[in-house]
């Protein structure tokens, strides 16, 4: 029977990569403006060849790319970028379609639920209170709180204590094969991949369910459950 529910949030709650490449586009088109003497749309690119490389979660970023290209860094530039950067990425970052409608459903059958990020605590936390989650989650568990990420165990481990669930009890639920999937099938976690938000063009995931709308992660647990639609919510 499943009790619990762990997610992943970036790409799996809220689309992380939409959000991502309108604020690096905003920060680009910002620096312009202020004097950088670029062409958008090859400056963009630079930017994130360097996030692949040093992850998106780098808050360092255009200190590097500007290093890597200039040899220096322009702070009058630098500040233009970050405000332009802060102030699309406050303009672009959504939720999926359905998914309050879904952890309220979730919260109504007692399932605990809990997320599980590979970035840092403060971002992890700012996200979900600005998303206005923060109420539905019984624990979050960052990078910080187990120095490693995904597929490393310990983040998993430490999620399954705090929520008191065994494996078997527990859906993980993310858009990374490689990470959220394989991580949690390592440990008998049941998974689901949240393949609307995937951005590997992954053919496999491995997982045991799918999902093209998280709303019919639902269904999946009814069945989990054997529960007709009846038996909560009322």
């Amino acid at each position: 029977m499943i009790k619990a529910v762990i997610f992943d949030i970036d790409n799996t709650l809220m689309d992380f990569m939409r959000m991502k490449r309108a604020a690096v586009e905003g920060a680009v088109e910002a620096m312009i403006d202020a004097g950088l003497p670029v062409v958008k749309e090859e400056m963009v690119k630079k930017i994130f060849d360097v996030y692949w490389k040093e992850g998106v979660e780098d808050q360092n970023i255009f200190d590097k790319v500007f290093l890597k290209e200039f040899g220096h860094v322009d702070y009058k530039i630098l500040a233009a970028g970050i405000l332009g950067y802060r102030r699309a990425k406050e303009g672009h970052m959504t939720l999926y379609p359905h998914v309050h409608l879904t952890l309220t459903q979730l919260m109504k059958m007692g399932i605990k639920m809990a997320v599980v990020s590979d970035a840092p605590r403060l971002p992890v936390w700012l996200r979900i209170v600005q998303l206005g989650i923060h109420h539905y989650f019984d624990h979050v568990v960052t990078m910080d709180d187990t120095g490693v990420k995904k597929p490393d165990p310990k983040p998993f481990l430490k999620v399954l204590e705090l929520l008191k669930v065994k494996p078997e009890e527990t859906l993980m639920v993310g858009d990374w094969a490689e990470r959220d999937i394989a991580g949690a099938k390592n440990l008998k976690i049941k998974t689901v991949w949240a393949k609307y938000g995937d951005e590997f063009h992954t053919q496999e995931s491995g997982a045991d369910y799918e999902l093209k709308d998280i709303q019919e992660l639902i269904s999946i647990i009814e069945k989990e459950n054997g529960l007709p639609k009846e038996s909560y919510g009322k």
